[in-house]
Parts: structure tokens; sequence; C-alpha cells
């Protein structure tokens, strides 16, 4: 039996055996005859496209992306109900998470057009094509996506949802919403509305703001630095500014991740970059020892030893991957246990279609699913649907992406293994390691017998993108069936509400990446000097894969940081996790932020978030209350609205509508540093 985790005050699978009992709490609902409707799938999956707007800006940006369970449960019920009202038709918490499962489906499918997407063609393996040349690889690709995840998770559904009964914190979370939303009356259902408003209005400011501040400067970054500089002739001061990138952006979607995270996370983001870009950079720059200070486009040659920003990356993903293993490595036993009953569950299924006796299990619990037999998902429609979208996905790889045959199916299978990892990280802890699981395969298949090198970094990159695609999807789809678990919704509802988003989903993905790089061609242009994106997850995976494909190199000295910091993350983890109380754990470091720092394009995003943190601390201590009720709506909103504005700034580059009419505020140029030339590499 594993030890008492600080979930086991709800009914878990690892401390107590549980009889499933009907919720009293359900009488109070009105009866839905039709759980699954059209309208309810199509405001989800609408409501989803502008979380995946969000997501591809916050990928391209930092790596991170947001899930639309809370959005499209919210939204959804403000759209619905109104439409019950004009149509004078049954509106329920059922149909709502239906509208919640097709949002978390359509703005699910960025994954791989924020990392190995984008890396192959900035390492030229597309060749000399662009996004719009390569639609129909990039479309069949996303199809494979967006399908063979949801058909992968559906029969981990027992396992996760009903024999575990892992927490699923944002799950439950969307399960509570909405049965406060469809609370009559009740002070609850006024909260939840009230937090409807609130995204709302958050969202509405925030779109407003990214906008205007195409047009004026002033509302896109303040340069203080740059000014205080310039008063007190410091030009120390000044190239903090515009050489290191400390200055303060306008950035709403980082005002709301930095609303919703955790204090530690927020403030170890910013010391990693103040001891990457602030202290140690710098002074490694004005030394002689770097070349300059933040460009990515080459690795190193003497006597430099590269730049700050290629320095540093190595450290900065040795944290970030060293911590979480780590985190993983934590659940140990959990995950054994979750991975063994997996197995068996697998192997009991294929003995149900074979009409033989199922294995026993020795676990010390019997939960019996109660969902009525018709409103479960038939086996043959899963099985049927993994094995088409299984060898649709063999062979676009193959010949649309060069991949091998036997790396596609070797990544499929390991892909099974490592969803087990990410549901059960997921299921307790709320965290998808979906970023661990891609360097997994990525170290899987670095190498493959007889090929080119080209064809290795395709497959390294591809392989990779399918296990973290196929770890986001489950985790989406088994998250979803958690909430309709909790609401005692249909699981055959929830699968066509997916459904359905998925196909929004496909349509939206791949022109929303082409519309992103074509308004801004740093993103796929590896040499480009500066690019209003990051990057930062599509500098790991090219940097790792070329190291691990026998094509890249790190200078000695990063090497023995690298190592070093890596031993001291993976140390801080055991620590935090067998000797620190557990009042003291919100303040403990966090490596995993402080390599981000090390990685993040500038120091203006960290700074963005702690602004966001700070004001949350402030709203906490004027007005606790309002706080716990609204702040997750508001920061829903912040992200939304700045990922649909950059959609519409996008749009405004490529039609060349002149921004910056209003350069007020906007601070002059410096000359820049003089160094020696930059070698032919």
């Amino acid at each position: 039996m594993a030890e008492k985790s600080e979930y086991a005050d709800y009914p878990n699978e690892k401390t107590e055996k549980v009889d499933v009992e009907e919720d009293p709490e359900e009488e109070e609902f009105i009866h839905e005859e039709h759980q699954f409707t059209w309208r309810a799938s199509l405001v989800g999956s609408v409501l989803g496209l502008v979380v995946a707007a969000s997501n591809m800006y916050l990928g391209l940006k930092i790596g991170w992306s947001f899930g639309a369970a809370l959005w499209g449960s919210i939204f959804g019920f403000l759209i619905l109900k109104a439409l019950s009202r004009v149509t004078g038709t049954v509106f329920g918490p059922k149909e709502n998470a239906v509208c919640q499962a097709a949002a978390t489906s359509a703005g699910g499918l960025s994954s791989g057009f924020v990392t190995a997407i984008p890396s192959m063609y900035r390492m030229g393996l597309m060749g000399d094509s662009t996004p719009a040349q390569d639609f129909v690889p990039l479309i069949l690709w996303t199809i494979c996506s967006a399908f063979f995840g949801m058909f992968f998770a559906i029969p981990l559904r027992t396992h996760f949802v009903i024999n575990q009964d892992l927490v699923f914190p944002t799950p439950r979370a969307a399960a509570e919403t909405i049965k406060n939303l469809h609370r009559a009356g009740s002070a609850a259902a006024e909260d939840a509305k009230n937090a409807g408003r609130a995204m709302l209005a958050s969202f509405c400011v925030s779109m407003a703001w990214g906008i205007v501040a195409y047009f004026v400067l002033f509302f896109e970054k303040i340069h203080f630095l740059w000014w205080i500089g310039k008063s007190v002739g410091s030009q120390a001061i000044m190239k903090a500014d515009q050489l290191w990138g400390w200055y303060f952006s306008w950035d709403f979607a980082f005002f709301g991740a930095g609303l919703m995270s955790p204090g530690n996370t927020v403030f170890c983001f910013n010391l990693g970059q103040l001891i990457a870009f602030g202290i140690a950079g710098p002074l490694m720059v004005d030394s002689g020892f770097l070349f300059d200070q933040r460009s990515t486009g080459f690795t190193y040659f003497e006597p430099f030893k590269g730049t700050a920003a290629s320095f540093f990356l190595w450290p900065g993903i040795a944290m970030m991957v060293v911590t979480a293993f780590a985190e993983v490595g934590a659940q140990g036993p959990a995950m054994y246990y979750g991975l063994k009953t997996g197995i068996l569950e697998l192997r009991n299924s294929i003995r149900k279609l074979s009409k033989k006796a199922a294995l026993t299990n020795d676990s010390d619990f019997v939960r019996k699913d109660l969902t009525p037999e018709h409103e479960l998902i038939p086996t043959a429609w899963w099985l049927s649907g993994l094995l088409i979208s299984g060898v649709m996905t063999v062979l676009v790889m193959y010949f649309n992406f060069k991949v091998p045959v036997y790396a596609t199916i070797g990544a499929i299978v390991l892909s099974f293994f490592l969803a087990f990892v990410g549901l059960q990280s997921t299921g307790e802890t709320d965290i998808n390691p979906t970023g661990a699981v891609a360097k997994v395969s990525q170290l899987v298949f670095s190498n493959i017998p007889g090929a080119t090198i080209e064809v290795v970094q395709k497959s390294n990159l591809m392989c990779a993108n399918i296990s973290a695609s196929i770890c986001s999807q489950s985790v989406d789809m088994v998250s979803d069936l958690k909430t309709a678990y909790l609401l005692k919704a249909s699981p055959k509802a929830m699968f066509w509400a997916q459904f359905v988003g998925s196909f929004f989903a496909i349509v939206i993905a791949v022109p929303l990446f082409m519309l992103y790089t074509k308004a801004y061609p740093c993103i796929l242009d590896e040499n480009a000097k500066e690019c209003p994106f990051g990057l930062t997850a599509v500098l790991a995976w090219t940097q790792v894969c070329r190291l691990l494909t026998g094509a890249g190199s790190i200078p000695k000295e990063a090497l023995v940081l690298t190592g070093v910091l890596a031993a001291v993350a993976l140390l801080n983890v055991i620590i935090r996790v067998k000797f620190v109380p557990d009042s003291w754990k919100p303040y403990w470091p966090n490596f995993n932020a402080i390599g981000l720092g090390f990685i993040a394009p500038g120091a203006y995003v960290p700074i963005a978030m702690a602004c966001g943190w700070i004001a949350g601390a402030i709203w906490k201590r004027v007005s606790k209350q309002t706080h716990e009720k609204l702040m997750y709506s508001v920061s829903a909103g912040l992200i939304a609205g700045i990922g649909m504005a950059s959609v519409i700034t996008a749009g405004m580059t490529i039609a060349d509508v002149k921004g910056g009419i209003s350069k007020w505020g906007a601070r002059p140029g410096l000359p820049a540093l003089v160094y020696p030339p930059k070698p032919a590499l």
C-alpha cells in the first residue's frame, strides 16, 4: 500500500475500498433527455478555438499551454443558458460537460506546432518549403495527432477514473463549477455567474489592450531602465534594456499566468533570468568569454564559447528535464502500481474480446462502474478507431516525413507506457510531464541504423512529437471522462463532443501556424536576429535533437555547469520530497522554473509574471473571498484575450497595416556592441 498522499481525503484507490453510490445532488438538477447536443458541441468547439489561438501564442513565446476546461465550462454556460431561454429547451450540467469537452478538444492541438515542427523548419529538414506548401503533410499529421490520442485514451478510463479514482484536480474543479452554475438560486450559482462576468470582462480588456498596443508602442512595452540610464548618464543601465531585454511588457497573458502561479515558481523564474542574463551573462560577454547576448543562431567558436543564450541553454534544459523526471520518480510506487494494473486491465480487455476469463487482480480494492451500459463507449468503436488512426500515423510518418515504419511503431508502443506516466502524474498532481515524455522519446530515437543524418533528426523530432501528442491528448480525454464521471454524465456523449471538437482543432491548427509564421518569419529562421517570440520550447527541442544525433556540441565549460546544476536539481527534489515539511514546500526553490529562466527569451516574461503574482497577492490580502472565487476566471480571460489579439495583429501584419503609429514612450536605439566578425559555420 502506497503512502498517504496529499489527496488522501478524497476517495482514493490506495487507501480504502470504495462503494460507488448514487449522488444525492443529482436529484436537484433538471433531467436531461439528451446529453450530447450539437449546440453544446459547436459552442464548445468555437470557445476552444480561442484557447487554441492563446496556446499557439504562449507555446511559441515560452512553451506553455493552458487547458480549456474552466473556460469552456463557464463561458459555455453563459451562452447555452441564453440559448435555452430563447428556444425554451432544457439545459443542464451534463450538456454543459459536453460543451466543456468539445472546448478542451478544440483547444488542445498546439503541441507539435510549438515544438517539433518549427524545429524541423529551423534545422532545414523540410527543405526550402514553407508551411503553406507543406499544408497537406501538416494537416495529415494533425489528423493523426487528434484522433489517435483520443482513441488511445478511451480504454484507460476504467483504470484511472473508475478503479484508481485519482483526484484529477482541474477536472474535479470543472465538475464542481458546472454543478454550482446549475444550482438555481444558490449563492454558489451567483458566484459562478460572477466568475463568468469577470472572465468576459478580463478577456475584452486583454484583447483590446493587445490590439491598441499594435498602434501605440507604450501599450506594448516600457523601457524603464533605458530612461533611467539616460537620465543618470549610465550606458550600462541603458544596455541592460537594449541588449539584455530588461524591460516591462504589457503582456496580459503572462499577467494571467503569474496570477495563478505559485510564488516560488514566479520568483525562481525571475531568479534564473537574473543569474543568466542579469549577472553571469553580462560579465562573461564583457570579459570576452562569450560572443554576444541572446542570439541563438550558432553554437560556439574559438576563442568565444558561444552567446549567453546558447551557453545557458543546456544548463536550463538539464534543470528542467531532471526536475521533471525526479518529480515523476518521487511517485515511483504509484507509477509502478498504475502501470502494473493498467497492463492487467489491457490483458483483460483482450481476454474479454476472446471470451476468456479475466485475470485476477491482487490489489486491495474492487470498484464497479455503475455507468449504464448504453452510455459506455463500445469497445468496437475505440478499437477500430485506434487501428485505423494507428495505421494512418505510420503511413503519414513514412511517406510525408520519411520516418521508418519500425520507428513509428516503436514510438507508438513507447507512447502507451509514457501515457500511463502522464495520466498518473496528472491525476495525482495536475501536472502533465509532456516535456519529460518527449525527451525520453528523443533519447530512445537518437539513432536510426543506416539512415542519413536528416532522416535520423526527422525521426528523432517526429517520434518525440508522437509521444508528446499522445500523452497530451490522452490526458485531455481522460480528464473529460473524469469530469463526466463526477457529473454522472455519459462517456459516449463526451466521446462525441471530443470527436466534434477534434475536427475544429484540425481545421484551425495548421492555419494558425501558417498565420504566425507568415506574419513573423523569424519563427522558422534560425539566423533571425530578432523575434517577438522567444521560441523557448523550439530551441530546447532543436538543441537536444542536434546533441543526441551527433550534430551538435557543448562547450566544456557549459557541459560542466550543466552536470553540476542537474545534480543540484535532482538533490533539490529529493530533499523537498523526503525532508521538507509540507508547510515549507510552497517556499522551496523550484529548479524547473530556474531552468526556464535560463532559456526564456527575455526578462520581460518573468517580470510580467511577477507583476501578475504581486497583483494577485495584493488582491488576496484586500479581499480573500473574491480572490478565491474570481482569480482563475480573470486569469483565463487575460490569457485568452491576448491570444485572440495576437491572431488579429498577425493578420494586420500580413495585410501590411501600419503599426507603431504612436511611438510615445519608445526608446531610441543604441549603437550595437562591436565584436569581431562572426565566422561562417
